[in-house]
């Protein structure tokens, strides 16, 4: 049986305000700022994938286990196949079969 913790969760409540700031930050961005429209694009994606890193140390306990390699080998493949699987979906929609 696993043991019980009666500490207080710290790291998931820094984690819980670190995603709300970063989400209030993209919303100044997009509503607020006076950038260009990539500007707002390129800060939006930072702030997401910066928001995307914390969800993973902070609430998918990248890091709490015995082999963090292998979590991290999972997450890099996992990566890769969905950024093939967008590309390839784009590249079909955009250019077809003709």
């Amino acid at each position: 049986m696993a043991k019980k913790s009666t500490q207080f969760p710290w790291q998931h409540v820094i984690g819980f305000l670190l995603s709300i700031v970063l989400t209030l930050a993209a919303l100044w961005a997009a509503l607020y700022a006076g950038f260009s429209m990539t500007m707002i694009i390129v800060i939006i994606v930072g702030l997401a994938i910066v928001q995307a890193i914390i969800q993973l140390l902070m609430f998918m306990h990248m890091t709490e286990s015995s082999n963090g390699r292998h979590q991290t080998h999972i997450m890099l493949h996992s990566a890769f196949i969905a950024v093939v699987l967008v590309v390839g979906t784009l590249w079909v929609v955009s250019y077809g079969f003709h």
